[in-house]
């Protein structure tokens, strides 16, 4: 008798950003990848939301363009003989040049065990510390600051804070896109509770200002110099901790004296920051009077020269007044990835050793000791930026690149491809085939992807939760672990990489936090050492926890000695941190940290007078490597764009939609025109997530300069110079095929992924003439001329479905795209073709730019809806059309519809 089981449900983590999401996934098909994604109810990240990308995931895990074999020279190999390979060049490489010409450059998208591993392997048995991640692009200012005054790369705080605060600070933070799950949790908070205050502080008005009750728009690099003033405000009005700075802190009056001398008066500071004084005073004077203060920050805060000293100067008002690990008041970082906080515990930048220690002689001698190393590293290694640096210039012969596109997120990236030209050897470990880094790869390793993979993740508030796979391994793919121990095994090194399992990695790992981790010694604050003896099973049902974890004092002497069936029922895991001191320097008091102001070195002037700005879009995520194949996230930005104020688009003869180059002293790139009020005439952003895969001339990396940040080495990606200019072409064309094609030699190109092909916006001379066309003289064809908008448009069909639409003109066709797409997932005959070649949709279908992402609702679709029902919020709109009842990304740009 045949039995229809229902599948089963695999708890795991989001793949996206720092907040760690818990997702419940059922596998409906295991062979062709199909699985359904909810969020998980129970876990204390998000309580069941979701954001777009996270509700998307489930349309990211197919084989298209998966690496699935092992390649040598773009050859397919086995693996044995793509590890021989990998450590016959790491040998040679060492013999000939010692350990500090190999490098390896991971991800926050590994996995702890595979950070773990990869760690190990480098500082511990190669003997080079050249290991950075691209967390140093995310986080490494936080990581800094935290240290300079905590002693330790601690977080005080937790997300449960952000609701529980009077007064919410979100600094350098779109929250509602970059963290949108954190965002919907603000909200229904505020929504309880409208006597709480938000202020945001960004230059541009993103959609987290849907929600402020302030929004301080300064001028980027100014950061310091607000919080500044605000320690010197709290001084003068009386609004310092005096016990908490005596018993728990030093340095304070430096500080003090240094954010004092940063400006003359507060008409200076207002000046300097471009912010009125009365807004300024309203920030200062709902810090001074409300207890309950949370500031969080991200990437604005991060990616700056000064970041490490904005950091600081957020933390010295923390400490000033005591707000610091109590509920509903403290500092808290929000990390840009989902395992950026992971990467930091194992030690996987290149100035850290692993379970939070550094490179001082006992923690060397330390982690020496634990690990039985054999070439211990004695000193940091060099971080990113300087890492291809090195590369250029023939230093590292060696590099192993992990999970992650540095041709594309680094800045300067021109100079990152002559880096990979130059460097003899360049192995890449990628689960996609073709992306902007792998073209200059020796050799290709098959890894694991997220829905493949088995292991930890640590999002932001210090909570470490399983990653659990939902499929089984494709192909000839292998988790990261175990190619890292393979090579390792090949190096001489088995006895000390021989790992059954992820289980088995996390067990050492946790070992290590707890060794020599006691009272008697200097206490550290990573320590999971109680879960080191934990069993497979445990292991695999081992529920979220946050770090670190103690021996519950009221638990029995039997519970306090073994492990029970939940590991965790023992132990006490501490949300909060330094609400009575004890921070992790040498005479366990925090350091107030002097922060004066930094010039920028590369102001903007006569050759580039604007300021670019980069960051991320709404629903996409890094280099689109995963986003890029969800066809409902390519709709909302569907092209890499230069947002400007109208003023800066009529002063450089600029239009809504039409083509700009921008130039930076590194290099060019031409993408379409978003005039927007939301940014500040003299200031222009670009979004960083397009590559060579798919657009032409679309990627900002090119532009960005390589200045870091003097402490962190952390880019500076938000202060580049820029000029720019139309960009003139002959011939606009927008192309609608049901399959991927390639469209060399088009000036500028741009792939956007629908339900049913894929959509090319084009721009250049002699397009009608692409050599693509003559290959659909196969199907029968309809033309059509539309003189009155200066357009020719062509259609092919086989039977009764459309095969490709092709509309060109002088000017960029203003056809709908949204609904064109759509045709091609109906049965259209030549017969119906005039409705395709005239381009507009029967009224009722014309549905416009999508909206929302989670429900595909337009924003024609939208404005019918408020317009016919005299719909006045966006709950109303909700109810007739589901769009914002999901994610709630979308709510603002609701509003924002509403209001016009």
């Amino acid at each position: 008798m045949h039995v229809n089981r229902e599948p089963a449900v695999i708890k795991t983590t989001c793949a996206y950003c720092g907040v760690g999401c818990g997702i419940s996934a059922k596998v409906t098909d295991p062979e062709l990848h199909l699985v359904e994604i909810t969020g998980r109810e129970d876990h204390p990240a998000n309580y069941g939301r979701l954001c777009s990308k996270g509700s998307a995931l489930g349309e990211t895990v197919s084989l298209e363009g998966r690496l699935l074999t092992p390649k040598i020279k773009n050859i397919p190999f086995s693996w044995p003989q793509a590890l021989d390979e990998v450590a016959t060049r790491l040998k040679s490489t060492i013999e000939q040049y010692g350990p500090n010409a190999v490098a390896l450059y991971g991800s926050g998208q590994l996995l702890t065990e595979d950070y773990y591993v990869a760690n190990k392997l480098m500082k511990g048995f190669i003997g080079s510390a050249n290991m950075d991640t691209n967390s140093r692009l995310c986080m490494a200012s936080t990581v800094a600051g935290q240290k300079r005054a905590f002693g330790s790369d601690t977080v005080p705080n937790n997300y449960q804070d952000l609701e529980l605060a009077d007064l919410l600070i979100l600094s350098g933070s779109n929250t509602a896109w970059c963290h949108p799950v954190l965002f919907q949790r603000i909200r229904a908070m505020k929504e309880q509770r409208p006597e709480m205050k938000v202020v945001v502080i960004d230059p541009r008005r993103t959609d987290t200002c849907d929600i402020a009750d302030l929004h301080l728009a300064i001028k980027p690099g100014s950061d310091v110099l607000l919080f500044n003033g605000l320690l010197a405000y709290l001084a003068e009005q009386g609004g310092l901790d005096a016990a908490y700075i005596s018993e728990h802190c030093t340095g304070f009056d430096q500080a003090l004296a240094v954010a004092g001398n940063s400006y003359e008066n507060l008409d200076e500071l207002a000046h300097l920051c471009g912010e009125s004084v009365e807004n300024i005073l309203r920030f200062y004077h709902w810090f001074l009077n409300t207890d309950k203060t949370v500031t969080a920050w991200s990437q604005g805060v991060n990616q700056s020269m000064s970041g490490t000293d904005k950091v600081n100067a957020i933390i010295n008002c923390h400490l000033a007044t005591g707000r610091i690990g109590k509920p509903g008041s403290g500092p808290l970082s929000l990390t840009g990835q989902p395992n950026a906080m992971g990467g930091r515990e194992v030690g996987g930048l290149a100035n850290q050793l692993a379970a939070h220690m550094d490179f001082t002689p006992e923690d060397i001698a330390r982690v020496g000791q634990f690990w039985n190393a054999p070439n211990m590293v004695e000193s940091p290694g060099k971080t990113a930026v300087d890492l291809f640096k090195a590369m250029e210039s023939g230093e590292i012969k060696f590099v192993w690149i992990m999970g992650t596109n540095p041709v594309v997120s680094l800045p300067d990236s021109h100079r990152v491809i002559k880096a990979l030209q130059q460097c003899p050897t360049v192995v890449v470990s990628d689960c996609i085939e073709h992306t902007d880094t792998t073209a200059f790869a020796d050799i290709l390793l098959p890894a694991a992807p997220w829905s493949e993979k088995d292991g930890t993740v640590t999002n932001s508030e210090r909570r470490i939760s399983r990653q659990r796979a939902l499929f089984p391994l494709a192909g000839e793919a292998r988790p990261d672990w175990w190619i890292i121990s393979e090579v390792a095994h090949r190096l001489g090194f088995s006895k000390d990489f021989d790992y059954s399992s992820s289980a088995a990695i996390f067990r050492e790992h946790a070992a290590l936090s707890g060794y020599e981790n006691t009272s008697s010694g200097k206490i550290r604050d990573f320590n999971i050492g109680a879960l080191a003896n934990i069993s497979d099973q445990q292991y695999q049902a081992l529920s979220p926890f946050q770090w670190p974890l103690t021996v519950d004092l009221a638990a029995s002497d039997s519970e306090k000695g073994s492990l029970s069936e939940n590991p965790l029922e023992s132990l006490s895991s501490q949300q909060r941190l330094f609400s009575q001191g004890g921070f992790y320097t040498s005479d366990g008091k925090a350091r107030f940290v002097t922060t004066g102001s930094i010039s920028q070195p590369n102001a903007p002037g006569k050759t580039y007078p604007l300021l670019l700005n980069t960051g991320r879009v709404r629903d996409h995520w890094h280099t689109m490597t995963r986003t890029g194949l969800s066809a409902r996230l390519n709709q909302h930005s569907d092209e890499p764009f230069l947002a400007m104020h109208a003023e800066d688009a009529e002063r450089y003869q600029l239009s809504e939609e039409g083509l700009c180059q921008i130039t930076s002293e590194f290099g060019k790139a031409v993408v379409r025109v978003q005039i927007s009020d939301r940014q500040r005439s003299g200031e222009v952003f670009m979004p960083m997530h397009w590559t060579r895969q798919h657009s032409a001339t679309g990627f900002s990396g090119v532009l960005v300069n390589p200045v870091l940040d003097p402490v962190s080495k952390q880019p500076d990606l938000k202060f580049t110079p820029i000029s720019v200019t139309p960009y003139e072409v002959e011939q606009y064309g927008v192309l609608f095929t049901r399959q991927r094609v390639k469209l060399p030699g088009v000036d500028y190109l741009t792939e956007v992924r629908s339900d049913h092909g894929f959509r090319y916006e084009l721009a250049g001379k002699n397009l009608n003439q692409l050599p693509l066309f003559s290959s659909f003289n196969q199907s029968r064809k309809a033309e059509y001329l539309d003189s009155a908008h200066g357009e020719s448009r062509s259609a092919w069909f086989d039977g009764e479905s459309i095969q490709a639409l092709w509309v060109s003109g002088s000017a960029r066709s203003e056809c709908d795209r949204q609904w064109l797409q759509s045709l091609f997932g109906q049965n259209k005959t030549i017969e119906e073709s005039w409705w395709i070649l005239a381009g507009t949709p029967p009224r009722g279908e014309d549905a416009g730019r999508q909206v929302c992402a989670c429900f595909g609702v337009g924003e024609k679709t939208i404005c019918r809806a408020i317009a016919e029902h005299e719909l006045t919020e966006p709950e109303q709109v909700g109810e007739y059309l589901k769009a914002g009842t999901n994610c709630g990304s979308c709510i603002p740009e609701i509003r924002a519809l509403i209001a016009r």
